[in-house]
């Protein structure tokens, strides 16, 4: 009986340990082809609560048309293997996003991305995004991770 409990305590530990916690952050450039256009330097903070699941916001700051414009973008994320300590991991998902720029009336989306970034298990890795939402959006970036202890 004794060695059941330890066994089943040994289990729960190491599923607990493969649900990895993440806090993120990102920078990188991105730009959005649309009858209104945008380009410009992005900011990103994302969580990862554990199992595959991402929640992400990003803003950008940049050009609209010649204007002085602004992203801003919340999603929800499902990576494929968010563990991978070597290669690239696909990751994709749904959100919402605002665009406005000066002198402009402002614009909310509904969005899909779809990205690809490397090792996703480590402190740091590059990443990769296409996106739909108000035009097709592209942007990359480096993302630098914090792990608990």
């Amino acid at each position: 009986m004794r060695s059941a409990l330890l066994l089943c305590a040994s289990l729960a530990g190491s599923a607990q340990a493969q649900r990895l916690t993440a806090t993120e952050a990102g920078v990188g450039a991105a730009a959005l082809a649309a009858r209104r256009g945008f380009f410009g330097a992005e900011l990103g903070l994302a969580r990862r609560p554990g199992g595959q699941a991402r929640l992400a916001l990003a803003g950008a700051g940049g050009s609209s048309e010649g204007r002085a414009g602004v992203r801003l973008e919340a999603g929800a994320q499902f990576l494929v293997n968010p563990a991978a300590r070597s290669g690239a991991s696909l990751y994709g998902g749904l959100g919402v996003a605002f665009l406005g720029a000066r002198g402009a009336r402002g614009a909310g989306y509904l969005t899909l991305v779809l990205g690809v970034e490397s090792a996703a298990g480590r402190a740091s890795g590059w990443y990769g995004e296409l996106g739909l939402g108000g035009g097709l959006r592209v942007a990359a970036g480096r993302r630098w991770r914090r792990f608990p202890a």
